[in-house]
């Protein structure tokens, strides 16, 4: 499986949670300003969990934009080492996007995003009704950008749940109906799980259902 390498950058967006990125085709990199001297317990523990999956970059000396220059040294440095990696900028900073841009043109696999939880690979790509397995009928109304609102709202409630998250596929619709409300359609509900099957974060044996996502 293709290595998604993952650079954070913390003077940016103060991450906290990993559980999104624990697999082992995840490389996570923290970069650190001068004054990002405290971190997030959750943060250090779960980087502590990647064991050489993840590291610190920590600038010793302040500079305008000397951040975002150690980070584009170190993914060109690591697009050098890894040509077929994909590699994920996290920062709301859209100064990244014509970095970005320049590396996609040389067939470079790399986006930008404001969250781990926005990254691309767990984005629906849901382009066509035949991408869920429904019909434009049963779609109705919903678009993508309301559909990628809906799956991060149930991302993020079955993490939060941690070991009581819902073992089997009824009990885990009801729990996302219960999250998205009453007047989201049992229809829709029904592509939000097809959609966690579908990005690896649940997986099905049976009835019952696993998880590759944080307790």
């Amino acid at each position: 499986m293709r290595t998604n390498y993952v650079l954070i950058d913390f003077e940016n967006v103060h991450v906290k949670s990993l559980d999104l990125v624990k697999d082992e085709h995840f490389r996570v990199i923290v970069f650190l300003g001068p004054k990002n001297t405290k971190l997030p317990v959750e943060l250090v523990l779960a980087m502590q969990q990647l064991g050489t999956r993840g590291e610190y970059v920590m600038l010793e000396t302040p500079g305008t934009n000397a951040l975002d220059f150690h980070m584009a040294f170190h993914l060109g440095r690591l697009a050098a080492e890894d040509p077929s990696g994909f590699f994920h900028i996290i920062s709301k900073d859209t100064g990244f996007d014509p970095l970005i841009q320049h590396l996609k043109a040389r067939k470079i696999f790399s986006a930008r995003s404001p969250s781990i939880e926005e990254m691309a690979c767990f984005r629906t790509a849901v382009s066509s009704s035949a991408a869920v397995g429904i019909s434009q009928g049963e779609r109705g109304n919903l678009n993508t950008e309301r559909f990628d609102e809906l799956c991060s709202q149930a991302i993020v409630q079955l993490i939060a749940m941690k070991k009581a998250k819902p073992s089997r596929l009824s009990t885990l619709h009801s729990t996302i109906q219960a999250k998205l409300g009453k007047d989201v359609p049992a229809s829709t509900v029904d592509m939000v799980c097809s959609e966690l099957v579908k990005r690896g974060l649940v997986k099905t044996d049976g009835e019952r259902i696993v998880y590759a996502m944080a307790e």
